[in-house]
């Protein structure tokens, strides 16, 4: 019998029309969306489904987008009868995670998530970070060549995403990301690839985030989870709200040990793996980490169609 797990995907999954489907299709979706609207006061399912591309890249708008893609999605698949045993997200995802595991309400979620995409934006002015994904060089050298960089007096730099084997993404000042950039390739990586982000996000530079949005994550009321959730900061599964609440604000300057996910959760039996909402950045990555994993993914009428009949 399949051990199933949700996965859910972070930002860069963005695009227009994303959802539009789906709520066309289910009243359940269209619900989310109309959910989302309200708990922010503006229709965002407008700006998901119509753009423009613009706005929707915008942080504030790409992470309660993306939340409310993610939610329209679970919730076709839930009242279909899917149930998974656990759940996980890629950074902002976490917060689709504890939704689908209904630990948190969607509107709480959305205004969370909107106000994080804020603080996040506003902690580094626009240029003076950046973030850049490192190819083919293991995690050790890559956090040696960012520790070189800060000695060097460049900038402050981490590894910041352990995405999979040879894939780590590192954020920071914007002179230290290039200079530690360049180490890595000295070093053996194949590529240092700057990403195009407007932030350096979950460096030690995103403090200010995290202590601004700390107050809000202690106001919304959290329930355990109806599933464990394998969090981003520590790979651990937890389920009481406490943990939950702790996971989420720590994660926003904390490095996301996204390959540390999937390989606990391998080894606890999972072997089955659905990705959530918009595009197959996750399927990619969990194919890399271990080629043995059953992957699936559910973002459009076709896609989520076609899990409900493999999987139920």
């Amino acid at each position: 019998m399949k051990k199933l797990a949700a996965l859910f995907p972070g930002q860069g999954s963005q695009a227009v029309g994303m959802g539009w489907d789906l709520a066309e299709k289910w009243p359940v979706a269209a619900e989310v969306f109309e959910s989302v609207d309200a708990g922010l006061g503006f229709p965002l399912s407008e700006l998901c489904w119509n753009g423009p591309e613009g706005d929707l890249r915008l942080t504030e708008n790409t992470q309660p987008a993306l939340l409310a893609h993610s939610s329209a999605a679970w919730a076709v698949l839930a009242e279909a009868g899917l149930e998974v045993s656990a759940v996980a997200g890629h950074s902002l995802g976490e917060y689709s995670a504890v939704v689908a595991a209904s630990g948190l309400d969607l509107a709480d979620a959305a205004r969370a998530v909107r106000l994080r995409g804020r603080l996040m934006q506003e902690a580094v002015p626009v240029g003076e970070g950046a973030m850049a994904a490192v190819i083919g060089l293991d995690d050790d050298a890559v956090e040696t060549a960012c520790r070189e960089a800060e000695e060097a007096g460049e900038g402050t730099v981490a590894a910041v995403n352990f995405n999979s084997p040879g894939q780590v993404v590192i954020a920071g000042s914007a002179a230290a990301v290039v200079g530690a950039g360049e180490r890595c390739i000295q070093r053996g990586a194949r590529r240092a690839l700057p990403l195009p982000v407007s932030a350096p996000f979950h460096s030690p530079l995103m403090a200010p985030a995290r202590e601004g949005l700390t107050p809000t994550l202690h106001e919304i009321g959290f329930r355990p989870l109806s599933a464990p959730l394998y969090r981003n900061v520590d790979a651990t599964a937890v389920s009481a709200p406490d943990d939950v609440r702790d996971g989420l604000i720590r994660q926003v300057d904390s490095p996301v040990l996204w390959a540390e996910i999937i390989r606990r959760m391998r080894a606890d039996g999972f072997d089955t793996f659905v990705e959530v909402g918009t595009g197959s950045v996750l399927t990619g990555l969990v194919r890399r980490i271990d080629r043995s994993a059953v992957c699936y993914q559910a973002g459009t009428v076709e896609s989520v169609e076609k899990v409900i009949a493999e999987l139920l």
